[in-house]
């Protein structure tokens, strides 16, 4: 089975080297890091798997790309993933630069996790258009794109702006690292297969994927595109075999588990150890 691991909240408490160095010793595909930079002490935006507050631990994620480079140095097979990017609190030329270089100095193994983000005070904050937030995600990626696959990138769009330019190293993946879009919005399929490589949903039932595979076939056969070029990898998942078994049996490529957060290395290490025993070995 091909399984990814999702780091718990709070994230930051168990170090990036450890949690790769073990993870891959007992044989996850990949790593995953997700983002939330600074949430805002009062919002008004319902938190989605509640629609309650937002809870506390959402303060305590990691830094993504500093994780993850941290996690590639250690390692040389696990794939590193963003589970997920809030690509409209970050300028793309940046990001892209991030991109390229983690990509570049591990090898080819970084996965891109879009998303566009559902808390509307942090984004406004980062500078980014709540209403218009695919929009503006949109424009980012095709920005990236070009700076990932130009000798020289110039974009004159309605977010972003810049005269030809140089951005170096580009990805060692070619054309670039496969880029896999969250959430589970009514057009998020047609959205993947015209601007990604794959979907990454988090809450959706064996019934939903199956139906959604078959969709997103359908819509790459209509775009000229390989259905077995678009990867579905669903995120968050609690490490039961009951859970993840009819996931990837219903047409998941990867499921990526989130087990509990554990204070010690010695903790973690034994949980890692029962879950890849029961869903890898």
């Amino acid at each position: 089975m091909t399984i990814g691991l999702a780091i718990p909240l709070p994230a930051y408490t168990l170090d990036p080297a450890f949690m790769a160095r073990t993870a891959e010793r007992l044989g996850f595909d990949s790593l995953w890091y997700a983002e939330h930079p600074a949430v805002p002490v009062h919002s008004d935006s319902p938190f989605p798997a509640t629609g309650g507050e937002i809870p506390w631990t959402y303060s305590h994620f990691d830094e993504p790309f500093i994780a993850l480079a941290r996690a590639s140095a250690v390692t040389s097979k696990i794939k590193l993933g963003t589970g997920i990017t809030l690509v409209p609190q970050r300028n793309p030329l940046i990001l892209a630069k991030e991109i390229a270089a983690l990509d570049f100095h591990s090898g080819g193994r970084f996965i891109f996790g879009v998303g566009t983000g559902w808390l509307r005070e942090e984004i406004e904050i980062f500078g980014g258009n709540f209403k218009r937030r695919w929009s503006q995600t949109r424009e980012a990626l095709d920005v990236m794109k070009a700076l990932w696959t130009q000798e020289t990138a110039e974009f004159h769009g309605e977010f972003f702006n810049f005269p030809p330019v140089r951005s170096y190293p580009k990805p060692a993946q070619k054309p670039y690292p496969p880029i896999v879009l969250g959430g589970g919005a009514k057009n998020v399929l047609q959205r993947v297969v015209d601007h990604a490589d794959g979907w990454l949903p988090n809450r959706v039932s064996p019934e939903d994927l199956r139906t959604a595979r078959k969709e997103l076939d359908r819509l790459a056969t209509i775009a000229g595109r390989d259905p077995a070029s678009i990867t579905i990898s669903v995120h968050g998942q609690v490490p039961t075999r009951d859970i993840v078994l009819p996931l990837l049996e219903a047409g998941a490529d990867r499921v990526i588990i989130r087990t509990v957060h554990k204070n010690t290395e010695a903790e973690m290490t034994e949980l890692l150890e029962k879950v890849a025993a029961d869903l890898i070995r």
